[in-house]
């Protein structure tokens, strides 16, 4: 067993990719991280909790003029963070949280770039949920409460706010297969059924 291991899990809406996320932590009594990182970042830089939350996996254009004016780097150097953007800081503190939480712990990691900040890890296992349009746009009336008039305008609207992140912020394309090690479709597999074959793999890895 190794002392450290991560799953990171990207996901469309609606397609359960937080609650596989969530139940395959609790499974593997592994630590479990999504909108938790916005506490901790919110904490360590002092960082209002609602205009954190209201921040989160949001792009802003400032980051393209802050890097190339040298401000800050994604490493472990962070400078004049308080010059930037709620959106830019957020995902500068998240990316070093997400670093250390994979490096000192076990745990499941959902969205935020987590499959791209720890491709280097080999303890990392990087994931992409997926589901037909239809299927997602019923889990989102459904499970969400979404207006039946709404639900399919905020799934395309939602999906397409995580691709301009991911796209932003990792200079990738999201969903891409060669990104992930796994891309699972949950609409044909019952949720319970996704969690077993990533435990699989993972055994198969031997990351677990």
């Amino acid at each position: 067993m190794n002392n450290n291991f991560c799953i990171a899990i990207s996901r469309q809406f609606g397609s359960g990719g937080r609650n596989i996320g969530k139940a395959l932590a609790d499974k593997l009594s592994l630590d479990f991280y999504d909108r938790e990182l916005i506490s901790l970042a919110a904490k360590e830089n002092n960082l209002d909790q609602q205009i954190s939350e209201e921040s989160d996996e949001k792009a802003t254009n400032s980051l393209l003029y802050s890097l190339s004016m040298g401000l800050y780097s994604f490493g472990n150097s962070f400078s004049a963070m308080g010059d930037l953007p709620v959106n830019d800081t957020l995902y500068l503190l998240q990316h070093k949280i997400i670093k250390n939480l994979a490096q000192n712990g076990r745990c499941v990691i959902v969205g935020r770039c987590a499959d791209l900040i720890l491709r280097d890890n080999p303890n990392c296992i990087s994931i992409f949920i997926h589901a037909n349009f239809e299927y997602r746009k019923n889990r989102a009336i459904e499970v969400y409460h979404i207006d039946k008039s709404r639900a399919g305008k905020i799934v395309k609207q939602t999906d397409k706010a995580r691709a301009n992140y991911y796209s932003f912020y990792s200079g990738q394309k999201w969903g891409l297969a060669e990104n992930y090690d796994l891309c699972l479709d949950s609409s044909k597999l019952e949720h319970e059924q996704i969690i077993d074959l990533i435990i699989q793999y993972a055994n198969l890895r031997t990351c677990i």
